[in-house]
């Protein structure tokens, strides 16, 4: 028993010794899978106790606080703005940034992957928004709605798919070999979009603070988990030989 125990650690440090060896051409794979593994089961747990929240009196009274606050500031300008911002983060808007991306693939990427990489992202968040929508069962504020919504409020779709879609365009551009100073206006163009569509969803009184956190949280989740999976496709596609 003690020899078998002995093997199993020996087979174990060397399989560890030659995946972790700088020269290594998957370890850049395996090292990004292993940090979105983490990240996965912590938004996990976030998530998870921010739901399971939902219905205490310390986080209503936040969550109302927050709202009040925020729709303090309606204004004819601003409500056409958060309308044109919520928009962004709608059917349409999508639409437009996959023709544009679609269009920079042709030209310049010359590589559908990351196209299809992203629509997958997006279809994920989509789809489990539904779901989790339907588990939850949250009603809308009562505050009044400036757009029109037909579903129920928890966690925010249009913050979730923001996250989602927006949040692996961060990721696919920080691995781009393109200036880095492109790389950070990109990136910190890309945050405020998101942050923005989050802040329109309860500047327009159709959801609750709390439900932006659980849509942002949810989405990354879904970011980081994809980041996982197109990183172990990589590790088990490449030859180490190469």
């Amino acid at each position: 028993m003690r020899q078998t125990l002995f093997n199993l650690i020996k087979k174990l440090v060397s399989f560890l010794r030659h995946t972790f060896r700088k020269d290594n051409p998957k370890l850049p794979y395996i090292l990004i899978a292993l940090a979105a593994l983490i990240l996965v089961i912590a938004g996990t747990n976030i998530f998870i106790e921010l739901t399971e929240t939902l219905r205490e009196d310390e986080l209503s009274q936040y969550d109302q606080l927050i709202s009040d606050f925020v729709i303090s500031f309606r204004s004819p300008a601003l409500t056409e703005f958060f309308i044109f911002v919520t928009n962004i983060g709608d059917v349409y808007g999508y639409l437009v940034m996959f023709a544009i991306a679609i269009l920079a693939s042709i030209l310049y990427f010359k590589n559908w992957k990351y196209i299809l990489q992203t629509i997958f992202v997006l279809l994920l968040a989509s789809i489990s928004n539904v779901l989790l929508k339907r588990l939850v069962d949250r009603a809308r504020p009562g505050a009044e709605h400036l757009v029109v919504v037909e579903t129920l409020s928890y966690p925010s779709g249009h913050a979730m798919s923001a996250m989602a879609f927006y949040g692996f365009l961060i990721y696919l551009f920080y691995r781009f070999k393109i200036n880095r100073w492109i790389k950070y206006v990109i990136t910190i163009f890309l945050i405020t979009v998101i942050l923005s569509i989050g802040i329109s969803r309860i500047y327009l009184g159709v959801h609750y603070p709390s439900d932006v956190a659980g849509g942002f949280i949810a989405g990354l989740i879904w970011v980081f988990f994809c980041i996982l999976l197109f990183n172990l496709a990589e590790v088990f596609r490449r030859d180490p030989k190469v």
